[in-house]
């Protein structure tokens, strides 16, 4: 696998979300910030996307678009991203994750910087899991629990302008960090 770097510009694509639409990649009138996430359910990626959901309206009006992909089935997405106001794919085959080089490994949770996000996520998902208001993570993870995050910020003409591949599991961008790219 081979990762992609600053300045290389990617093939034009449209991705089909979650409930079905399709979304260029790049997008032609905006910035593309596309996010490799780990399994529907994740309580690392929950407590991260929550971040950005809390302020996409600043993210929008700085012109950027966000995408997410997960490396779980569609079915199995639908009810942990109904309320996320960006755009979600379903990646089961992993096939963007290989084009983008992005990778999983036992680093993802056995590096000690993940495990506050591990706790601190497991705890927050827990009142609505118990409650019944959001369906556990599945036990079995086809592709696994030990993806790697990564993030791309990808002009109107393809190229990336920005990358960062994940050293654990929460080890990502934030928002602050993205938004400071944008400028």
């Amino acid at each position: 696998m081979s990762r992609i770097e600053p300045g290389v510009e990617i093939t034009a694509r449209k991705l089909a979300t979650v409930p079905g639409a399709l979304v260029p990649v790049p997008d032609p009138e905006r910035l593309v910030h596309l996010q490799f996430r780990r399994f529907a359910g994740c309580p690392v990626c929950n407590l991260h996307l929550r971040s950005f959901v809390r302020r996409h309206a600043e993210i929008t009006a700085a012109g950027v678009r966000e995408v997410v992909l997960f490396h779980s089935p569609a079915a199995e997405l639908r009810p942990h991203i109904a309320d996320l106001p960006f755009d979600v794919v379903a990646d089961p085959d992993k096939r963007q994750y290989t084009e983008f080089g992005v990778e999983s490994g036992p680093r993802a949770l056995l590096d000690p910087r993940a495990w506050g996000a591990v706790v601190w996520g497991t705890l927050r998902d827990l009142g609505p899991i118990l409650r019944r208001r959001r369906p556990p993570p599945s036990r079995r993870q086809p592709n696994g629990r030990l993806g790697l995050p990564a993030d791309f910020l990808i002009a109107p003409d393809g190229r990336v302008l920005a990358s960062k591949y994940g050293q654990h599991a929460d080890d990502q961008w934030s928002v602050d960090e993205l938004l400071a790219l944008v400028r």
